[in-house]
């Protein structure tokens, strides 16, 4: 009688061919084509869509096609704030992680992240009462990344501008 043999899991490698990026579960991501270069992020895997939180939020419409600006501050209080457009990629009902269901305006834009761009798509939230400005959910990660939990800030952490003198 023969034994199974044991081995140990691989990851799957990505498109690229390449073996996914390890992220931890928070990290600090780019928004370049949005004049985002730093914002804190949580990596979570049980989310679908991924999520930017915006201060305000106004619909106009550009060569025929629907458009949004938004404002938001990507930093720590009392930060610089951005304020940006985007086409309007789509917009749909999405579920909360307290059930609730909303309407929201999704973008397509480019992700900067441990050294690796790709285009996602994300919806425009009040994520006011969040510890994190953005959450990039599975779709966003799939791929091209995988997340260790036990770790954080794999990729660097953005430094605070030093006190004036």
């Amino acid at each position: 009688m023969s034994s199974p043999i044991l081995s140990s899991p691989t990851i799957a490698a990505g498109p690229s061919g390449h073996a996914p990026i390890v992220l931890g579960w928070r990290e600090y991501a780019a928004l370049p084509v949005l004049g985002i270069a730093a914002v804190r992020a949580k990596i979570d895997t049980g989310a679908r869509s991924s999520a930017l939180h915006v201060e305000a939020q106004w619909r106009f419409v550009e060569a025929g096609a629907p458009w949004v600006g938004f404002r938001l501050r990507p930093g720590a209080a009392g930060g610089g704030e951005v304020e940006a457009l985007a086409p309007v990629a789509d917009e749909r009902e999405v579920t909360d992680s307290g059930g609730h269901r909303t309407r929201r305006v999704f973008i397509r834009t480019v992700l900067s992240l441990a050294g690796s761009e790709r285009e996602i798509d994300m919806n425009l939230a009040d994520r006011r009462g969040m510890r994190f400005p953005m959450l990039l959910g599975r779709t966003a990660v799939a791929h091209a990344f995988t997340v260790d939990p036990a770790r954080s800030f794999l990729h660097g952490r953005v430094r605070r501008r030093p006190p004036r003198a």
